[in-house]
């Protein structure tokens, strides 16, 4: 009996992740779009760069209105959810194993089973089970997310049209080795960044909860251990929000490892295959030039060596480039991520029981 409810509670997680991973991602999708647009983006993200002009080309995003009514004009508004496919389905397999592993985590730190139980893990468990889980996650989804920022970032003309012309291109000249680039920035950003999220949305639930005992109104047939959608909401509006503040600068290294151009080799210019005007060609990963200048292959040794060149170059403000549209998306995303995994987690549990 008890082997059975464990296969029926791993597939609760499972499910519920997916749902809440997927209804999460589409809603934020445009601001995600604009986002990668921006840590991408070499050049300053702010209208007063005008400065630094000797520095810099003039940029192609100056702010989050300006980027996206030139999404909108350039790409229709489609181009907000250009790289949504295979954000899916990097998203919906990582919340999945995320919330699975972070549930059997919690049942072997606490000895229960019980979702009511975890709650009253120590910070110290909860952030650590939340790393933990976070990781597995990463490595499981990775590849989608590395063809989800190419895709999100080409904007128009678009240089891989599909998801399959995209992975094929990078297998081809990069190896199976190059679904992995920016591998090790993601697992140094997910540690803290998961282990943050999950952490302090466990503590704001318990808050919240104490909240509920101090006003309990004994004609009421909630309990306080019972949070409402609206407190759910809040919890996990704020755990993501906290997450996202704290760890942005590691999310931009990523992305750069991402988005990494590399130089034509010799070989590759003795080919005679045909090019649009004004397209670069590169080694795995492409873009067109109104985009902004390339992030070349030796540009960055290490994680690093990519923190210090980012400051130098562009400032710590270049750490943050993406911060605006990337919290205004954290935090709902984590909240309806949360909304959605509990009230699907109670749904399927009450009919699987």
């Amino acid at each position: 009996m008890e082997e059975t409810w464990k296969l029926k509670r791993a597939f609760i997680d499972l499910t519920a992740g997916a749902v809440s991973g997927g209804i999460s991602r589409t809603v934020t999708s445009p601001l995600d779009v604009i986002k990668i647009r921006f840590q991408v983006q070499l050049e300053p993200t702010f209208s007063r760069a005008s400065l630094q002009r000797e520095l810099y080309r003039q940029s192609k995003y100056t702010g989050v209105w300006q980027a996206t009514k030139d999404i909108f004009r350039e790409e229709g508004f489609r181009g907000f959810w250009r790289g949504n496919v295979p954000a899916l389905l990097m998203v919906m397999p990582y919340t999945s194993i995320q919330f699975t592993v972070l549930h059997k985590l919690k049942t072997l730190a606490s000895g229960s089973s019980k979702t009511a139980d975890h709650i009253n893990l120590s910070p110290y468990l909860s952030y650590v089970s939340g790393a933990l889980a976070g990781c597995a996650a990463t490595l499981g989804s990775y590849p989608f997310d590395l063809v989800r920022t190419i895709l999100a970032s080409q904007g128009e003309p678009k240089v891989y049209s599909t998801m399959r012309s995209a992975f094929v291109d990078i297998v081809k000249t990069r190896g199976f080795q190059g679904l992995y680039a920016g591998l090790s920035p993601t697992l140094v950003e997910i540690i803290p960044y998961a282990g943050l999220q999950f952490g302090t949305y466990d503590t704001f639930k318990r808050w919240a909860m104490e909240w509920n005992r101090s006003t309990f109104n004994r004609r009421s047939s909630r309990k306080p251990e019972d949070l409402t959608s609206f407190q759910i909401f809040l919890c996990g509006l704020a755990s993501g929000t906290a997450a996202k503040s704290v760890c942005h600068p590691l999310d931009v290294v990523k992305k750069r490892f991402q988005r990494k151009l590399q130089r034509l080799r010799k070989a590759e210019n003795k080919n005679t295959t045909k090019r649009s005007p004004g397209m670069i060609r590169i080694e795995g990963l492409q873009r067109h030039p109104k985009y902004g200048a390339r992030v070349e292959n030796s540009a960055y040794k290490n994680m690093y060596d990519a923190l210090r060149q980012i400051v130098r170059m562009e400032g710590y403000a270049g750490l943050y480039k993406g911060i605006v549209p990337s919290v205004i998306k954290a935090a709902p995303a984590g909240a309806v991520t949360f909304v959605a995994y509990e009230y699907t987690s109670d749904w399927l549990e009450s009919i699987l029981r």
